[in-house]
Order: C-alpha cells, then structure tokens, then sequence
C-alpha cells in the first residue's frame, strides 16, 4: 500500500487542476488521467500522467502544463511519466466531469461497467441539448479522434459524443 503525504496530497490536486488541452471545460483530475504524485527527493516531484489512448497528441501538453503549474508552487525538479498500464478508460471521468460534458454539449460516455465483469448495455445516446434518445451518428470521429459526431433528431443540433473505452 502506497502512503500519500499531505504534500504530495497538495501537489495531486494542483496537477489534478490542469485543465485539460482538448476539453478545457475538464480538469486533468475530472478526465481520470493523472495517475499519482510522488515525492522522490526533497525538491523532487514524479507524476503519473496516463492518455487517454496511447499516442494521444495532448499528452505533450498537459506534461508541460503540470509542470508549469507545480514549478509555480516551488517545486524545481518536475518529472511527468507517461504509464500506460493500467490502461485509461472513459470509467475514470468523474461524476462531475461527465455533468460538466454534458453542460458543455458533448454526450458523456457511458459506464462500460467493471473490467471483466457483467456490462449494461445500454445503447442510447442523450441529447445534451434536450435529452432525446432519437440522435444519429453523423461521423465515427469528431474534433478530436476521442470524439463522435451526432446529430439529435428531435431537436436537429449537431453534438458531439465522448466516446467509451
């Protein structure tokens, strides 16, 4: 079992609050891939930080944003490890992220359900303009390769869906 230290505690949440690149309205924390924070030295901070899919082009950015803003509260030495295992998946977005996605326009995922355990399937996508049920894929990918592009037809808006992984 891994003991967190109040600091390194403090300095989760400061990496946590980075918003992320792609979906500004979502904090690293709310989107689930910032990992672990660990205290390495005295003036030393490792952070785990894991994409969204493996080759996710704003990884570069949320590093550097971490960085930045854990330089800023006087840590000199920042190190932001990319770990791919285990896996991400859309069941690491918070409660509130998935209010703040859909507050924003985009559908959130729905929960895929425990790993090899029993999933619901639910195939219904929700309007995040009216609630509808009746909405269309429009495009596999949308602005970001995370991303699908809907259309509801009660209310005809276009929107997009976090798809679920």
């Amino acid at each position: 079992m891994v003991t967190t230290t109040a600091l390194e505690a403090e300095l989760l949440a400061l990496a946590g609050s980075v918003p992320d690149p792609e979906l500004p309205v979502l904090t690293l924390a709310e989107l689930g891939v910032v990992r672990e924070v660990r205290m390495t030295a005295p003036h030393r901070v490792e952070v785990d930080l894991t994409p969204t899919y493996t080759g996710c082009p704003a990884i570069e950015a949320m590093s550097a944003d971490i960085e930045r803003v854990l330089h800023d509260h006087g840590i000199p030495e920042v190190e932001v490890r990319t770990v791919l295992s285990p896996p991400w998946s859309t069941d690491a977005i918070t409660a509130e992220g998935r209010r703040k996605l859909a507050e924003f326009g985009i559908a959130p995922p729905r929960p895929t359900g425990p790993a090899g355990g029993p999933v619901t399937v639910d195939l219904t996508i929700r309007c995040p303009h009216c609630g509808s049920t009746d909405t269309t894929l429009l495009s596999r990918f949308s602005s970001t390769a995370c991303k699908a592009l809907r259309r509801c037809e009660s209310c005809r808006e276009p929107f997009d869906h976090f798809k679920e992984l």
